[in-house]
């Protein structure tokens, strides 16, 4: 029996970074600048030591689940076997697409302000419209959420190591740009700090008006 949740979330995950290909060479072409990709900050720098492996990992993995290549590596005997583990397969695969279509209006949103990493030499404009009026970092919170998607569906050792460091480089990586940002836009971004949340919009906050000049 083909694995259906397994096929949409390789499909899913690859379309996604395709994605970010995509944006890449978009935004590249517009700035005319390397930077787009190779981050300006050191410290991002560093951080793509374990970057472009997790990249790679995580666009592997399901592939490799699918084939069943190695008994590491295959989707476990219980997540294919229990109907109730079966159905939370299927709602991870209907929630990662969900995730992609949404990160998709993200980066629309953010159009030429797209950046793999903080800008240093440009300011790019402040966007607080659609998802960025209730979290400040939408495309990340989304690509959590795909990992968790992720390991729910592959649910190996592997993806379950590769979901948490990617959790955790969003969680450093997002606090790096906030910092940044801060000294950016000064008053206007410590205004949207206070109104939005990191990851989850922030109980009772007002949403921001408008997006900055």
């Amino acid at each position: 029996m083909r694995d259906i949740p397994g096929i949409v979330l390789a499909a899913t995950v690859s379309t996604y970074w395709l994605g970010v290909g995509v944006m890449i060479h978009r935004v590249r072409r517009q700035a005319r600048t390397r930077e787009v990709v190779v981050p300006e900050d050191r410290f991002e720098r560093h951080m793509w030591v374990l970057w472009v492996p997790l990249i790679v990992a995580w666009n592997v993995l399901p592939y490799l689940a699918l084939a069943r290549s190695h008994p590491l590596l295959a989707v476990p005997e219980f997540a294919r076997g229990d109907s109730a583990y079966a159905a939370v397969r299927w709602l991870a695969a209907g929630c990662g697409v969900a995730c992609l279509a949404l990160t998709i209006d993200c980066w629309a949103r953010m159009g030429s302000n797209w950046r793999m990493g903080v800008s240093l030499d440009r300011k790019t404009d402040l966007v607080t419209q659609g998802l960025f009026a209730h979290v400040r970092h939408p495309i990340y919170a989304l690509s959590i959420l795909l990992m968790l998607c992720s390991v729910a569906i592959v649910a190996t050792l592997p993806m379950l190591a590769v979901g948490a460091v990617h959790v955790g480089l969003m969680n450093v990586k997002a606090r790096n740009e906030e910092r940044h940002l801060v000294r950016t836009h000064g008053d206007a971004y410590r205004a949207y700090l206070a109104s939005t949340g990191r990851f989850v919009p922030r109980p009772g906050a007002q949403r921001p008006r408008a997006r900055e000049p």
